[in-house]
């Protein structure tokens, strides 16, 4: 039976990285809303906040009139150093 290959990728996988660029250009993070609206899966965020390479915080806010909790998503140092790294 031939042995095959497997292909070993340096970096973040392309839609990993994009969520961390994306992180990355804002200084105050995303909502979670505004992730899910770029089209990043919410297993995706856990994956990154899991793994280190982004945060969670909850935040309060008052929305006509209610006060609503939402969840921004900011990218850590080893996020950054993991996107260096694929851009180097």
């Amino acid at each position: 039976m031939p042995h095959t290959h497997r292909r070993r990728h340096r970096g973040p996988k392309p839609d990993r990285r994009r969520a961390l660029e994306l992180l990355a250009a804002s200084p105050n993070g995303c909502t979670e809303a505004l992730m899910l609206a770029n089209g990043f899966p919410v297993e995706m965020l856990v994956e990154l906040i899991r793994t280190g390479l982004a945060s969670a915080e909850a935040e309060r806010m008052v929305e006509g009139g209610k006060q609503i909790e939402i969840a921004r998503v900011r990218i850590t140092d080893p996020g950054r150093r993991v996107l260096k790294g694929a851009l180097s």
